[in-house]
C-alpha cells in the first residue's frame, strides 16, 4: 500500500478552507484533477457521515477505475476537528483487485504566513494507483482549492 504527502499554502483563513472541505458544491469544483469533471451523489458532512463521488474523464480514451471513463469512490468522515482537520476513509467502487481497499485521507490545516498551510496525507493507496499519479492529482486539486478559497 502506497501513500502520498502534499503540502500547499493558500491565502485564506483556516475557517474558509475547512468549510470548502465539507461543502458538496465546493467539492465538485475543487476536488477533481485537471481533465476530469466531478459529480457528488451523496454528501453528509458530519463525523460518521457518508459520501459518494464520481470523477469522469473528459478524454474519451481515458480509462476509469469504476466504468470505462469514470472513477467512483465512497466513504465516510472518520474525524472532523473544526477548522483544523478532516479525516476521510474512502474506497473505489471497482472490481479490479489492484484498485480495491480502504484509503485514509487526512487533511490538516495550520495558520501560516497570512493564510493556511494544508497538509494532505493519503494512506493505503491500492497497488494499482501509482503514488506519483495520486500526488499529481492532489496537487491539481489543491491548486483549485486555493483558487476557490482565495476568491472568497
Amino acid at each position: 500500500m502506497g501513500s502520498t504527502r502534499i503540502r500547499h499554502h493558500v491565502k485564506a483563513p483556516r475557517a474558509r478552507v475547512y468549510r470548502a472541505l465539507l461543502d458538496a458544491s465546493a467539492i465538485e469544483k475543487w476536488k477533481v484533477p485537471d481533465g476530469m469533471t466531478s459529480h457528488v451523489h451523496a454528501f453528509d458532512a458530519r463525523e460518521g457521515g457518508t459520501f459518494r463521488v464520481s470523477l469522469t474523464y473528459d478524454a474519451p480514451t481515458a480509462t476509469g477505475k469504476t466504468t470505462a471513463h469514470t472513477d467512483t469512490y465512497h466513504g465516510h468522515f472518520a474525524r472532523l476537528v473544526k477548522d483544523e482537520q478532516v479525516v476521510e476513509v474512502t474506497e473505489f467502487e471497482t472490481q479490479d483487485p489492484a484498485l480495491q481497499g480502504e484509503m485514509t485521507i487526512t487533511v490538516t490545516l495550520v495558520d501560516a504566513d497570512g493564510g493556511t498551510d494544508i497538509l494532505a496525507v493519503h494512506e493505503g493507496l491500492p497497488s494499482g494507483v501509482p503514488p506519483a499519479d495520486n500526488a499529481l492529482g492532489w496537487r491539481m486539486s489543491l491548486e483549485k482549492l486555493a483558487a476557490f478559497v482565495e476568491a472568497g
